[in-house]
C-alpha cells in the first residue's frame, strides 16, 4: 500500500503545480523547491480575466516590464525544469508577456537557454539591435548552430558523397570500389547453380572521389517571419554543402527583395544574421535571380523553400519553374525545413507546382540529406514526397 500512497501523492503533487495557487485548499500549498517551480509557472501563466480597463490583469508574481526581475526568472526555469520544458516556457513568455524588448538587453542574453526559436526572433530583431547587445546575441545564434552542426554534418556529407560516387559508377573498379550488390543484380544471367555462386563477367563500381565540381546546389530561401526555423535550418545546411568541394553552392534569401549570401558559407553565423526576417514575399523574383546562377542545368539541384504565398507575379514564377525543369535542373519545393511540420501554406500554388512535375513537402532536418542525395541521383521526387509526407502525418 506504501506504494499506491507515493503513487497518489506523487499525482496530487503535479496535479497542485498545474492548476496553481486556488488549488491550495484542496490540495495544500506548494513549498520548498515545488513552491519555487510554482512561482515561476504562476509568473508567467497566471492572469486575472481583465481589470477595469478590459484589459488582462496579471497578479504581483508576474514578470512585468523589468529586465533584472525577468532575468531571474529565466535563471530560475532553467534551474527547476528540464530544457525541452524551459524552451516552450521561453517561447511562451515572449508571446504572452511582450519580451521581445527586452531580449535586446545583453543581461537577459546571457539569462536565457539557447534554441532555434530564440534565435529566429534575435534575427527578426536584428535590425533593430543595439551594439551592446549584438555580441551576446551572436553568441546564443553560435551555441545553436554548433550544436545543429553536430547533429546534420555527418549524416549531409555521408547522404551526399555516396550519392555523387554512385552518380559516377565506372565499369573497371577497383577492389575497393566494387559495388556489390549492382555487380551481383548485373551478372545473375552468369549464376552457375552447381557451385552455386555468380560469374561477376562485368564488374559495376563506384567512381573514385574527384575534387571537380559534379553538382550546383541553389538554396533559395524565403525569409518572411513565419519561415525562421527553415531559415536557420537552411543557413547551417547551405554551410555544410558548401563545405564539400564536388558541389558549388549558393544560398540566396528573400523577401521582396533578394539577397546572395553564398560569399558568407564559410561561417553560417554570419549567414544568419545576413537575413532579416519578416516582410513581403516575392518568389518570382527570387526565381529569376537563381536562374541566372545555373550555368549547367542538367547538373544542378534548386531548392526552394517557401510557404508559397507570392507577393510577385504568380503566372511568372509557375512559368520560371517550368523552363528549369524542361531544362533538366532538377527543382525542389520545400514549404519547410524544420522539425515542425508544414505552416500554413498557398494550396493553390502548391497544386500548380506539383502539376509541373514538382511536389511541394514540408523536410525535417533529419531527412534533408536523403532528399540530397534523391535529387543528386535524379530519382524521382513524388514517390519521396509521398514517403516524407507520410512519415509526418
Amino acid at each position: 500500500m506504501s506504494g499506491d500512497g507515493e503513487v497518489t501523492r506523487e499525482r496530487l503533487r503535479r496535479w497542485r503545480l498545474v492548476l496553481g495557487g486556488p488549488a491550495d485548499e484542496a490540495l495544500g500549498r506548494a513549498e520548498g523547491r515545488d513552491g519555487a517551480m510554482d512561482a515561476a509557472l504562476a509568473a508567467l501563466y497566471d492572469a486575472g480575466e481583465g481589470g477595469a480597463d478590459g484589459r488582462p490583469a496579471r497578479r504581483s508574481a508576474g514578470l512585468g516590464g523589468s529586465a533584472p526581475k525577468v532575468a531571474r526568472w529565466l535563471g530560475d526555469i532553467r534551474e527547476y525544469f528540464p530544457g525541452t520544458v524551459v524552451q516552450v516556457m521561453q517561447a511562451d513568455a515572449i508571446e504572452r508577456l511582450d519580451l521581445t524588448r527586452l531580449l535586446l538587453e545583453p543581461e537577459m542574453l546571457t539569462a536565457v537557454e539557447p534554441d532555434i526559436h530564440l534565435v529566429g526572433t534575435l534575427l527578426s530583431l536584428n535590425r533593430v539591435m543595439p551594439d551592446a547587445t549584438r555580441e551576446a546575441a551572436r553568441q546564443v545564434v553560435r551555441t545553436v548552430v554548433e550544436e545543429l552542426e553536430r547533429r546534420i554534418a555527418q549524416q549531409t556529407r555521408a547522404a551526399v558523397t555516396g550519392a555523387l560516387n554512385r552518380a559516377a559508377r565506372i565499369s573497371r573498379p577497383r577492389h575497393a570500389d566494387i559495388d556489390w550488390d549492382r555487380t551481383i543484380r548485373a551478372n545473375l544471367k552468369h549464376y552457375l547453380a552447381e557451385h552455386r555462386t555468380v560469374i561477376p563477367e562485368r564488374l559495376v563500381g563506384y567512381g573514385r572521389r574527384s575534387t571537380a565540381v559534379q553538382r550546383d546546389v541553389v538554396l533559395c530561401v524565403d525569409q518572411s517571419g513565419s519561415m525562421a526555423a527553415s531559415v536557420v535550418f537552411s543557413g547551417v545546411f547551405a554551410a555544410v554543402l558548401a563545405s564539400l568541394r564536388s558541389l558549388r553552392t549558393s544560398l540566396v534569401v528573400f523577401d521582396t527583395a533578394v539577397v546572395d549570401l553564398t560569399d558568407q558559407l564559410a561561417d553560417p553565423v554570419e549567414v544568419l544574421f545576413g537575413t532579416q526576417l519578416g516582410g513581403g514575399t516575392d518568389i518570382n523574383r527570387a526565381i529569376a535571380y537563381s536562374q541566372k546562377l545555373i550555368t549547367r542545368p542538367r547538373d544542378s539541384i534548386f531548392v526552394l523553400i517557401s510557404d508559397l504565398y507570392e507577393g510577385g507575379v504568380r503566372e511568372e514564377m509557375l512559368r520560371r519553374v517550368a523552363e528549369m525543369t524542361a531544362a533538366g535542373v532538377q527543382v525542389v519545393v520545400l514549404l519547410a525545413l524544420s522539425d515542425e511540420g508544414a505552416p500554413a501554406y498557398d494550396h493553390e500554388n502548391a497544386a500548380a507546382l506539383a502539376a509541373l512535375g514538382v511536389p511541394a513537402f514540408a523536410c525535417t532536418p533529419d531527412v534533408f540529406p536523403d532528399l540530397m542525395a534523391a535529387a543528386i541521383e535524379r530519382r524521382d521526387l513524388r514517390a519521396f514526397a509521398e514517403r516524407a509526407t507520410a512519415a509526418g502525418g
